[in-house]
């Protein structure tokens, strides 16, 4: 069932990239429908809450300012079930569908709220599959929006308006909070990150740079998540990640299409118990991503299906096999 699930995640991604790029040569290139703005795309604390959850994933869209929406994100993991090289794996999906939305506070300042709910299974060799589901941990963020302007001209002119230069600074401070419940039970498998919560007070900090014009823009992201320690005297170790996405904007009258390509990494340190360091719990991974948007009206339909590059998570136990995004926004 996983397999016929990855095919058919993998097929709708093909077809999608596949009639991106016949709009990308079948008519030209015009620039973005005004309700859209560049930004870069905000963090999402971990979709887990856990290690193995990667913060790289965006909190939003390419080219939508403010929004309310759905997104399903579906992660799928290997782990070694045993200590030994040559112990059987087993096999785990991790599906979150979320809850999201991006709201105005001023020209400068936005909120960033999730509220995501999980579904995950792990199957075992010759053994019953096992399955978590529950309400997973909410995050808001606040962001300051700093916008470049062109240089005014010497020429004379009666137009007082400043011109935006295309680069745009955000900086993002938030809290991920304890609403997903931590079973300490399950806290002792090679995959920690099988949980739908931490338990944890979490401190989310980013910094976003983004340059766009009418034709193409560039998003990057970094952020470093302060890990906190929960009620069982557990700690995730903190994180680091970043992102970069490469876009095109093609617009017609009744519609607005960004195909993207990016590249996404975290890194983490290692998880700590009643004080002590746990072996083999850091890692880093580099994920290359491609997918696309889809503006109708005030609707933005985005799709992105992610592989991994390079990875070595609890110390090889785990391996990152792919992730697929799917989600529906309202432009607010």
């Amino acid at each position: 069932m996983i397999g016929l699930q990855n095919f058919n995640f993998r097929l709708l991604a093909g077809f999608i990239f596949s009639l991106t790029i016949q709009l990308m040569y079948g008519h030209e290139v015009k620039p973005p429908c005004e309700s859209h703005v560049y930004k870069p795309l905000s963090p999402l604390c971990d979709l887990c809450g856990c290690s193995t959850g990667s913060g790289s994933f965006g909190f939003g869209t390419l080219g939508n300012s403010n929004f309310v929406g759905l997104r399903y994100i579906n992660q799928n993991f290997e782990s070694r079930d045993g200590i030994f090289i040559n112990s059987p794996k087993s096999k785990e999906v991790f599906n979150t569908y979320q809850l999201w939305a991006q709201i105005p506070v001023n020209n400068s300042i936005n909120i960033t709220v999730n509220l995501p709910y999980q579904n995950l299974t792990r199957k075992r060799v010759n053994a019953n599959t096992e399955t978590l589901r529950g309400l997973g941990d909410a995050s808001a963020i606040g962001w300051y929006k700093v916008n470049f302007y062109k240089k005014e001209s010497d020429a004379l002119t009666f137009n007082t308006e400043r011109q935006p230069s295309g680069h745009v600074l955000q900086f993002g401070l938030g809290v991920k909070l304890p609403t997903g419940k931590f079973e300490e039970a399950l806290a002792d498998n090679v995959n920690p990150g099988f949980q739908v919560g931490t338990g944890s007070v979490d401190g989310v900090f980013s910094l976003g740079y983004n340059y766009g014009t009418n034709k193409f823009g560039l998003n990057t992201l970094m952020t470093y998540y302060v890990k906190g320690e929960n009620r069982n005297d557990y700690q995730f170790g903190n994180q680091f990640s970043y992102s970069a996405n490469f876009f095109t904007a093609i617009s017609k009258a009744n519609y607005n299409i960004m195909p993207f390509v990016g590249i996404s990494g975290d890194m983490y340190n290692k998880i700590r118990q009643f004080g002590e360091t746990i072996a083999d719990t850091d890692g880093n991974i580099i994920n290359t991503t491609v997918g696309s948007e889809l503006a109708i009206e005030k609707f933005i339909f985005g799709l992105n299906y992610t592989l991994p590059l390079s990875q070595n998570i609890f110390g090889g136990n785990v391996t990152s096999k792919n992730r697929f995004s799917l989600y529906v926004n309202y432009a607010l």
